[in-house]
């Protein structure tokens, strides 16, 4: 499968891609960036939550037709062949035969789901390059900045507002701008925790903590660091004594770490 991946301003240069919010755009991107030498993806759904995309972003991409899908869970770039030229001599043709059986190729060359299943000739995608292979160098550097630039937008967009909700729940005044307060979000979104992950460990832990000695530990530093996976997988619903503490929850574990 080729490193390299080229972007048809015909598709992402429309209104309809455009009027998308950016992670719905990065998402489609980072798709295109990892489909086999035919546009499939057989894991959707580990790279949406790889960048921290939400089931909305995948559900808008397809209702606007820009990814097909198939009850096998592999989807397709409908565009594929309109953003890509690939010389015979580097095309590995795709494993999922069985999805490629269902789709036809219009005179556009987009994808299309096909009533009835229709085998394609591979020989049809050696077609006449529009630019050289060794000169798309340039380009790629260019849209690997933009994808960066979108990228980093949907990460400070996300890091905002974690800690507008955080604020909001805890009674807080944390700043997204303040670098300590970001970092810990950013680590925790890099390794492929949504924006909900986060509101559902702020939630757990605001009903257990808040009105009790451990509400000062209802910071980014304690909620998003190394306890934060425990945390989200945390029963809730924890009982109380009436000092307040924790008695089930496992309250020592919490404490771990902490002080």
């Amino acid at each position: 499968m080729a490193e390299k991946r080229m972007f048809s301003m015909q598709i992402i240069d429309s209104d309809a891609f455009l009027d998308m919010p950016l992670s719905t755009q990065a998402l489609y991107f980072h798709l295109a960036m990892r489909a086999d030498d035919d546009g499939f993806v057989n894991n959707p759904r580990k790279i949406q939550r790889v960048i921290g995309a939400s089931d909305d972003d995948c559900k808008l991409l397809i209702a606007k037709r820009f990814i097909l899908t198939f009850d096998s869970g592999v989807i397709v770039i409908k565009h594929w062949r309109i953003h890509n030229y690939i010389q015979k001599d580097r095309y590995k043709e795709t494993v999922y035969q069985d999805e490629m059986a269902m789709l036809t190729v219009k005179e556009n060359k987009s994808y299309s789901l096909s009533e009835s299943p229709c085998v394609q000739d591979v020989s049809s995608l050696d077609t006449p390059c529009v630019q050289d292979v060794s000169s798309l160098d340039t380009q790629i550097r260019l849209d690997k900045i933009r994808l960066d630039k979108i990228n980093n937008n949907i990460l400070s967009s996300s890091v905002k507002e974690i800690v507008a909700y955080l604020n909001e729940k805890a009674g807080t005044k944390y700043r997204a701008s303040t670098e300590s307060t970001a970092r810990h979000i950013r680590a925790r979104l890099n390794e492929g925790y949504s924006v909900e992950d986060f509101k559902t460990v702020i939630d757990k832990k605001c009903a257990e903590w808040s009105g009790t000695e451990m509400s000062k530990y209802l910071r980014p530093e304690t909620l998003f660091g190394s306890k934060f996976e425990s945390y989200l997988n945390q029963r809730s619903g924890a009982r109380r004594g009436a000092n307040g503490v924790v008695l089930d929850e496992k309250a020592d574990d919490d404490l771990d770490g902490i002080l």
